[in-house]
């Protein structure tokens, strides 16, 4: 079940951290790892979540996901490509598709994802981005031409996320906001009460 909090962490130590300050679903994002550390942290991190009522997102690494026994996946455009979606949809994993443009939104339609996400919604700076931002009302647009449900990422922070709810996501993925607060739990906080 998608929750309209959707934060975006590196390992499975802030996984934990946030988790247990009531955070209901969240990807585990881990960018530079051996194989033997990610299955680790990706199989430390399926129990954790199972037991706290957390849905657990892996990005990238769906066989990792699959044979490890995660539920749900995330992929940009390039793994997409490169994935088999036969094995995934067989291993009964939900998937989630990045989209920056209508051409790859059609990419991940076609693909059947259980959630597109549109990004980035405004600058951001955790990472260089081809793609100028998409802004509120390309959220209204992609909004109402697809029938599955609507995650906005880049450059959102709590003051901005109202009108990105109004605009029709229908979750918000964040990174930067929480992550380089000066206090990251308190700012936790404040999304879940923020959260639709």
């Amino acid at each position: 079940m998608l929750h309209s909090f959707y934060p975006i962490v590196p390992d499975a130590d802030w996984l934990k951290r946030i988790v247990a300050l009531g955070v209901k679903f969240v990807q585990l994002r881990i960018k530079e790892a051996s194989q033997d550390e990610l299955r680790r942290q990706i199989g430390e991190a399926i129990p954790f979540c199972n037991s706290r009522g957390c849905e657990l997102v892996v990005n990238d690494y769906w066989r990792e996901a699959i044979d490890l026994g995660a539920g749900f996946i995330h992929l940009g455009q390039e793994d997409l490509a490169a994935a088999d979606l036969g094995a995934i949809r067989r291993a009964g994993l939900r998937l989630g598709v990045s989209t920056h443009d209508r051409e790859e939104l059609e990419v991940a339609l076609a693909a059947a994802a259980d959630y597109v996400a549109l990004g980035p919604i405004y600058e951001t700076k955790l990472k260089a981005m081809k793609w100028a931002p998409q802004g509120l009302e390309r959220v209204r647009e992609w909004k109402s031409s697809i029938s599955c449900p609507l995650v906005a990422i880049g450059g959102i922070t709590v003051e901005r996320a109202p009108k990105v709810y109004e605009a029709g996501a229908d979750a918000i993925a964040v990174i930067t906001d929480f992550i380089t607060h000066e206090e990251p739990d308190a700012r936790i906080r404040q999304w879940l009460a923020t959260a639709r």
